[in-house]
């Protein structure tokens, strides 16, 4: 039941429902031909046409995602301060993924991380826009003939190959097959309206710029694909009924129309999301303005790079307006591109001013800095901002655990290390509540990443996370349900422990930091060999424990008075040092398993 409720948070369900809608109101209402069509056929198969369209794309891009998905990242993760590289590998990758959505996801995560600067992401940004042109110079090309035969080879690859590869190449080119099967059907519907004026004379209004932008911009936003729309539109001048000086308005008013996707994904998002998404904009609306009062000239330019077709009126428009629109698509966006680039910090420094920091308290607030609901159509990526977020709670942990034993150890703790501005039992408080909150919605984000189509790869690393998640929650538990407590009874004693014992829990608290340390390194990478190195020193360590206690009973046997009177305070602090490490121990077991596992595969 739950499948079926997400399926209808997506675009492509909302349109297919709109379709059905649509379709039975029109089968239902009376006829009025249109040459030998009636109109209640021609739009089925007009809606039909659209929504087999915006399925082959989904496909598609759903395809691509996986088979390059992995290796996307890594090639995001090495831009350089340079900003025509950040261009530049924003197109590669947009073009690759078809997914600006998904690039800008993985921006957020590294602006984030602090492996680049907001400003160096908007370079990128505006890479996306132009990666993003591809499909339509697809489009462009006149496919429609081969469709069934992309849909034939795509479902036999997808059928029989056995590496899970080739299946994602196979899904890919079938999505191909459905997009330009969708097209046909669009253009087969649309062939009669060229007898009808009315309809001609609509298309001829949208030539008025402003008209233009604001339909391109309503259809855009309605369903939620610039890549989608441009197709409708290179379909209707395919059938000779658009001119470029009308299209070029309605790929501008998709450009804004898009904005809205990126809007909606950082609603509820960090700070950093929304502030990609306001640059989004800016770019968008900021290159229409700059173009849309010289749209005519524009025209000729496109028209003088553009292939030449023959014929009568309609015929000629038919032949050259598809590539002509395609090319002031990916034109308009280059454009954008290289103007805006040399101005990104300033740009930068406008979009903090519009959105600046918080000037309350930083960092107090439990908060997800990685994992983001856009990012659950790409599993690849999912999987690897959990991964991010997960190594930061291990980190919020490690602090935790560093300063637990301070209360022992002196007779007045202080204020928290990181935040002076808070007591250190408060500084305990706050992390717990942001450990509590991880759990939550890491395991949510990952329990709702599992119910899209993943591999048994991503399945395994998908509920080995799960559980990793929940040793480190139990982690903080041991620190603030069992530990803390006894920092009052340690206090009301009013008396230290001995010499011996206190060096021997010093020493016990550093070797168990020692490996919240080693799981943090040994999670981030999935290391097999650093996962075995935390399962040798948990055995090493727990050894040490009962070493230690034994020592602790030989000072209470001689009736040492302090290790008499701290017995049970002692004791329990190391039974809960001892059950960290256990946990540690356990948790790399479970990389080191999944580690195996990925590495024979």
């Amino acid at each position: 039941m739950q499948r079926f409720a997400n399926l209808f948070k997506k675009p492509i369900a909302r349109i297919l429902i709109f379709t059905l809608a649509v379709s039975a109101y029109a089968a239902s209402s009376s006829s009025s031909p249109v040459g030998e069509i009636s109109w209640a056929y021609l739009i089925m198969w007009l809606m039909g046409g659209l929504s087999l369209f915006l399925i082959g794309m989904e496909k598609m891009s759903e395809g691509l995602k996986k088979v390059a998905g992995d290796k996307m990242r890594n090639i995001l993760s090495i831009l350089t301060k340079n900003r025509i590289m950040g261009l530049g590998v924003g197109a590669f990758v947009t073009m690759i993924i078809q997914s600006s959505s998904a690039t800008t996801v993985m921006l957020v995560s590294f602006v984030q991380a602090q492996l680049m600067t907001f400003t160096q992401s908007l370079g990128v940004i505006l890479g996306a826009d132009i990666g993003t042109t591809i499909t339509a110079q697809l489009i462009a090309f006149k496919l429609t003939d081969y469709a069934l035969l992309m849909i034939s080879i795509g479902f036999l690859t997808t059928m029989f190959s056995k590496s899970e590869n080739y299946k994602n190449i196979g899904d890919a080119i079938l999505g191909f097959g459905i997009l330009f099967f969708g097209m046909k059907l669009m253009s087969d519907a649309m062939n009669p309206l060229s007898s009808y004026p009315a309809f001609v004379d609509v298309l001829k209004d949208l030539e008025n710029p402003i008209l233009g932008v604001l339909v391109g911009a309503l259809f855009t936003a309605l369903i939620q694909s610039s890549s989608a729309f441009t197709g409708i539109i290179i379909v209707l001048a395919q059938q000779g009924f658009l001119s470029l000086d009308a299209g070029i308005p309605l790929i501008m008013g998709a450009n804004i129309g898009t904005c809205v996707t990126a809007g909606l994904a950082s609603i509820g998002a960090t700070r950093e999301a929304k502030r990609v998404a306001i640059a989004h904009v800016l770019f968008k609306v900021s290159g229409v303005v700059l173009f849309i009062f010289w749209i005519p000239a524009f025209a000729d330019i496109i028209r003088s790079i553009s292939p030449v077709g023959e014929g009568s009126e309609m015929a000629k428009l038919a032949a050259e307006t598809p590539r002509q629109i395609a090319n002031a698509h990916t034109i308009f966006n280059l454009s954008l591109g290289f103007f805006f680039l040399p101005f990104t910090p300033l740009i930068s420094k406008l979009i903090f001013r519009i959105y600046p920091e918080k000037i309350q308290e930083q960092g107090i607030a439990p908060s997800t800095e990685f994992i983001n609901d856009v990012a659950l159509g790409t599993p690849s990526l999912a999987l690897d901002l959990a991964r991010s977020e997960i190594a930061r709670m291990a980190k919020i942990l490690g602090r935790m655990v560093n300063g637990i034993t301070r209360p022992f150890f002196m007779k007045d703790p202080g204020m928290d290390e990181f935040m002076p501005q808070l007591t250190f039992a408060e500084g305990i408080e706050m992390r717990e509540g942001k450990i509590d909150y991880l759990d939550h919605r890491i395991t949510t984000f990952l329990l709702s990443l599992s119910q899209n189509e993943v591999n048994d790869k991503q399945a395994n690393e998908i509920f080995t996370m799960i559980s990793i998640v929940r040793h480190l929650e139990s982690i903080g538990d041991v620190i603030s349900k069992n530990m803390m407590p006894l920092v009052a009874k340690k206090k009301a004693l009013k008396l230290d422990f001995s010499k011996e014992g206190k060096e021997e829990l010093e020493v016990y608290h550093q070797k168990v930091l020692h490996q919240i340390h080693r799981l943090r390194d040994a999670f981030t990478e999935l290391d097999p060999i650093q996962a075995q190195k935390l399962m040798r020193k948990q055995a090493k360590y727990s050894n040490l424990e009962a070493k230690y206690t034994a020592f602790h009973l030989a000072r209470v046997q001689e009736s040492r008075n302090e290790s008499i009177k701290t017995h049970e305070i002692h004791m329990e602090l190391l039974d809960m040092m001892k059950l960290i490490n256990v946990y540690t121990g356990d948790i790399g077991k479970l990389i080191f398993e999944l580690g195996e596992k990925q590495q024979n595969e």
